[in-house]
């Protein structure tokens, strides 16, 4: 009997034994056990960030083709400035909300430009003016601390200007101050334009021109 019952041990042991050595390889266990694997590893992918690339192309779409990066160093567009003497009809249109100033001949904008409007504190006066005989290569504000290249008077005879973004009283540009052209409204109430601009602005633009703010 105890021999009996050793040999039915034995047997069933490897009866076992061969059933499981033959679940481990079977050809569809393993298919599914690897597709489990698969499926495990691609969910755990991170997800591409879809914002980042709509941002860029937005921010693409919100500057035109014909105006350079915002610098304060350079010209506003890639083109070069108008030839006022062949324009007859030359107007400035300054915009509060968008920073930016336009140069028109009647109703056909000729030029686009950079600006940095007043404060909050010390608002542009919005309306029409014209621009007045005063004007220079430079000044300083000793009260603001700030001073300027290239200024043109548009209103009260010298106290609101169109000019360069700030200098010390050295005539240094204040580089902070200055990036902020175009982006952010941060003047005294002057506008302020990028260096060449203001210089163009002050050897070509005639006295008695209409200069609209709003």
């Amino acid at each position: 009997m105890n021999r009996l019952l050793k040999m039915l041990t034995v047997a069933g042991i490897l009866f076992l034994a061969v059933f499981l050595i033959s679940l481990r390889f079977h050809p569809a266990a393993t298919k599914t056990k690897q597709q489990n694997l698969n499926q495990v590893s691609v969910s755990n992918l991170p997800k591409e960030k879809k914002s980042s690339s709509k941002s860029k192309a937005k921010k693409k779409a919100d500057r035109p083709a014909y105006m350079r990066a915002v610098n304060w160093q350079k010209s506003s567009e890639t083109k070069a400035y108008p030839d006022l003497k062949k324009y007859s009809d030359v107007w400035i249109k300054v915009s509060i909300a968008k920073q930016r100033v336009y140069i028109f001949n009647n109703k056909t904008r000729l030029y686009t430009m950079y600006a940095s409007t007043g404060s909050k504190s010390s608002p542009t006066p919005t309306g029409t003016y014209h621009i007045q005989a005063e004007r220079g290569t430079f000044f300083y504000n000793a009260q603001s601390k700030e001073g300027a290249k290239y200024y043109v008077s548009w209103k009260d005879h010298g106290v609101y200007l169109f000019h360069s973004v700030p200098t010390n009283e050295q005539g240094q540009f204040l580089v902070k101050e200055a990036e902020k052209l175009g982006k952010e409204a941060n003047s005294h109430g002057c506008i302020r334009l990028a260096v060449p601009d203001a210089k163009w602005l002050y050897t070509n633009i005639q006295e008695g021109t209409k200069v609209v703010i709003h």
